[in-house]
């Protein structure tokens, strides 16, 4: 599913980003006469960048989707409070020995560190009374509900990172192929001038080059900032989620040792 609805969000951009390269920066207005070598104002200028234009616009369109999906799923994982205070909450209610109502604000906060904790609880009830199993297996079993959970919460938290990183690879090697074919069409121009330059092809390979330039730094600089931004956010995130498991660990075995 996850790889299927990226595939769907790239395919939706490229469509997206050559429907404005066509027909709105290759709008017959933005050129004098419908003259593509003629560019009257910024989009006609854009245009002559060539079909690169397009494929970067798409990078752009990438970047920003993906920065804000991963800003709506973040906060979706941090829950409906305020995780710090959930968390010390959760961890009063262990040591009091009230594992009910501290399974019932993890239901209450929901979000990834809810989901963890609650887990552990829901696993430490069923083996608390179980004569079959001792401290240490209680323990045991209660850290592997916890890792199991976590592994399935984690990934959500980094999913799409990798792409945000690719894009901002990506964008800058095909601004730099555009600045390349530019500049290669730039000095075609020159050599077929015949020692007369054609101010018209030499400023479409220039404009080709700079344009592509822009395009790609543009890209790679939203990606760049948003990748170290969530991968800051997350891995603050996951931090919390190790102090409170750690916490409630500390708790859990006092309290099995405790019954022991």
């Amino acid at each position: 599913m996850k790889n299927i609805f990226n595939a769907v969000v790239i395919t939706l951009a490229l469509i997206v980003a050559y429907s404005v390269y066509f027909f709105v920066l290759g709008a017959p207005s933005n050129f004098k006469g419908g003259d593509i070598t003629q560019p009257v104002n910024t989009l006609g200028m854009i245009y002559t960048g060539g079909p690169l234009v397009g494929l970067l616009l798409a990078c752009l369109l990438l970047a920003i989707t993906f920065s804000i999906e991963r800003m709506l799923s973040i906060n979706k994982a941090r829950g409906t409070g305020d995780v710090a205070l959930f968390i010390k909450r959760c961890i009063e209610l262990i040591g009091e020995g009230k594992i009910d109502e501290a399974i019932a604000e993890c239901d209450k906060q929901r979000g990834s560190v809810a989901n963890i904790l609650r887990a552990g609880l829901e696993r430490f009830k069923q083996v608390e009374n179980d004569p079959e199993y001792d401290a240490e297996k209680k323990l045991s079993e209660v850290q592997r509900a916890i890792d199991e959970a976590t592994n399935l919460e984690i990934p959500l938290l980094e999913k799409n990172l990798v792409i945000l990183s690719t894009l901002a690879s990506i964008s800058t090697m095909i601004g730099l192929l555009g600045t390349t074919v530019g500049m290669i069409r730039a000095f075609r121009a020159l050599g077929e001038s015949g020692g007369t330059v054609s101010a018209q092809q030499l400023s479409i390979g220039i404009s080709e080059a700079l344009y592509n330039t822009a395009g790609g730094l543009a890209a790679a600089i939203i990606s760049i900032v948003a990748f170290n931004f969530f991968t800051t956010r997350v891995d603050n995130f996951v931090y919390m989620i190790d102090e409170a498991i750690l916490s409630m660990m500390e708790l859990l075995t006092v309290r099995v040792k405790e019954v022991a």
